[in-house]
């Protein structure tokens, strides 16, 4: 199995990952998986992830789904958008133990 694929399988079963910009510590962020990238909501009443904006190099770490040890880091670039609304409903329904009040939404494109 290629190792897009392990990823694919893992960020679809992944409630959190940790996401690490450029020149920061990590973060563990709780985020979703969606039309092939890792969308991250901030601010607001939400997390915070220092150093995340739009057109940063980050890094993301997935852990295994079944074993919950480091599976895979792969590099992304953060962009900046607005939800559209079937995004902004998977994010609301996505945030299970709080509810949702973000200030921005990155949308991390893996590498």
């Amino acid at each position: 199995m290629e190792i897009a694929q392990v990823l694919d399988n893992a960020l679809r079963k992944a409630a959190a990952v940790w996401v690490r910009p450029d020149g920061h510590a990590p973060r563990l962020v709780w985020a979703l998986w969606r039309d092939g990238a890792v969308l991250v909501a901030v601010g607001g009443a939400e997390q915070t992830v220092p150093g995340l904006a739009d057109g940063v190099a980050c890094a993301v770490t997935v852990r295994s789904p079944s074993t919950r040890s480091h599976l895979v880091e792969v590099a992304a670039t953060a962009r900046l958008v607005v939800p559209d609304d079937d995004t902004a409903a998977a994010l609301r329904a996505a945030r299970l133990n709080a509810r949702p009040a973000w200030a921005a939404v990155y949308r991390l494109e893996l590498a």
